[in-house]
This record gives structure tokens, sequence and C-alpha cells, in this order.
């Protein structure tokens, strides 16, 4: 057989033969040196850090900073409380207002439809009639006629969005029933004057 050109060149010392390389080997066929473990395994003194592997902190360091005291957790406790309580005035200070509002709204449309045509203030009216509401003294312009009977108690004056009105004693009744400050000025004959001052001065 022909001999391959390889071998040719290594006959004629024109190429050098490989050498193998031999490395060393343990017993079980592996390479030779020191064996690495698996960390946290084996003995020694423990894990990587030293000491217990499994606590990971010193004693009692997970508690350190966590968690509220008693005396705070009573503290948010009683905040909590006041707050509600708090809460439960306001809303219910509102809910009143609320309803007072509405109330008074509705006797306020009542009275507008009491009052509806019943006005009795006269355009030609000229004569003051002066009586006090609240802290101040008012007046409510009426004719010559009008007057001895406002006085007598057959007329009356009635209040209803800032103005007074002139009505009939039984229209001032019944205002009276639906909003007792609505009447402003029923006079009673049969009253004693006040410091002597006739109910029928007009001033």
């Amino acid at each position: 057989m022909s001999e391959s050109l390889r071998d040719q060149l290594l006959k004629a010392g024109l190429v050098k033969k490989p050498v193998p390389e031999n490395k060393p080997q343990g017993r079980s066929g592996r390479p030779s040196g020191p064996q690495q473990r698996p960390p946290g395994k084996g003995g020694g003194k423990g894990g990587p850090h030293g000491g217990n592997a499994r606590s990971g902190a010193p004693h009692g360091q997970a508690q350190k900073g966590g968690g509220k005291s008693q005396e705070e957790i009573d503290l948010a406790k009683a905040y909590a409380l006041r707050q509600r309580a708090e809460n439960e005035e306001r809303q219910r200070i509102e809910r009143e207002a609320a309803e007072r509002a509405r109330l008074k709204k509705e006797r306020r449309q009542k009275l507008g439809t009491l009052f509806a045509g019943k006005a009795l203030n006269a355009v030609d009216a000229d004569v003051a009639r002066h009586f006090p509401h609240g802290s101040k003294i008012r007046r409510v312009y009426v004719t010559a006629d009008q007057l001895p009977r406002l006085n007598a108690g057959e007329l009356a004056v009635v209040q209803h969005n800032g103005r007074y009105l002139l009505v009939e004693r039984e229209i001032a009744l019944a205002a009276q029933a639906i909003d007792e400050e609505s009447l402003v000025l029923l006079c009673d004959p049969n009253a004693p004057a006040e410091d002597d001052v006739p109910a029928d001065l007009v001033w």
C-alpha cells in the first residue's frame, strides 16, 4: 500500500510526531487536586459567614424595630374612636340643618299659598302704625279705616318674605299655626295698656 503523505513526511524528518499529553488522574479517573465542597454542606465551622447558618442574624434581631407597643396601639384605637365620634356628630348636625332648611322652605311655601290674594295693604295708606318686632320698632302703613280695626284685633300684621302684610284675623291665626314667627302683631282690645300707652296711639 502506498504510504500517506503524512507518513512520508515523517520518514523524511520534515515534520515531528506529536507527543500526547498525559494529565495526572486520581483513583476514580477524575483530575487530581483539592475537591470543592458545596457551600453550606459538610463540616467545618459553619456556613460562609460562620456561626449558625440557619439563623442568618443574631437572636432577637428580627423583632428589633418591628411591631408597636401596647401604648401605641391603645392611642391609635382611642384616636380612631374619637374620629368616628366626631364624624358622626358632624353628620348629625348636617342632617338636622338640612331638615330645618327643608321644613322652613315648606312653611314658606304654605304661607305663600295662604297669603295669596289675602293681603290688605292699600297703595294709598298713609297712617304709620308702629309696633315692636324683635329688638327694633317697625311700622306698617294703614288707612284711617284700617287703623281702628287693627287696634281692635280684627286685622293683624304678619311677615312673609321680608314684608309686613295686613291680613284678616283668621288668616293671621292660620299663619301662626304654620309658623309662630310669622305673626307679628295681633292686638287684644281687652288687654291692659302697657306703660299707660293706648294701643290706638299713632306715633
